[in-house]
């Protein structure tokens, strides 16, 4: 399977995104998408972090938007891998995030996962 051009969808997304655009931004996502962000599981706690479906995608997304009006998305990087792409980005407040999407056979997002950094990141312990 083909994936799509790494920057034009990561420019469609920034750009869906940074518009408010909902639809043009669902439009890449499969209808049975499922998606994880431990932001959806403080924003729809029903949820507990795994939202799905594209209908519960974009009740989540738009109460997001609702709630964070100045949301904004600036794509740092893109990454590309089989059937996946990873889109890295700062937020409004200046947050790394990473994007993981799994591409279906139409191209189309299937599963989607927003991660970011720990708010406390333990550094390793050197060695005795």
């Amino acid at each position: 399977m083909s994936i799509p051009d790494p920057f034009q969808f990561s420019a469609a997304w920034e750009a869906a995104w940074n518009a408010h655009d909902l639809d043009a931004l669902l439009a890449h996502f499969h209808d049975d998408v499922v998606f994880t962000s431990p932001k959806a599981a403080s924003i729809l706690p029903d949820t507990r972090g795994i939202v799905r479906g594209k209908e519960q995608l974009r009740a989540y997304w738009a109460e997001g938007l609702r709630l964070i009006p100045d949301l904004h998305f600036t794509v740092v990087d893109v990454h590309a891998g089989v059937a996946t792409l990873v889109i890295q980005y700062r937020n409004q407040t200046g947050d790394l995030v990473d994007e993981v999407l799994v591409l279906g056979d139409d191209a189309r997002v299937v599963e989607g996962h927003a991660t970011y950094r720990p708010a406390t990141v333990s550094e390793p312990q050197p060695r005795p």
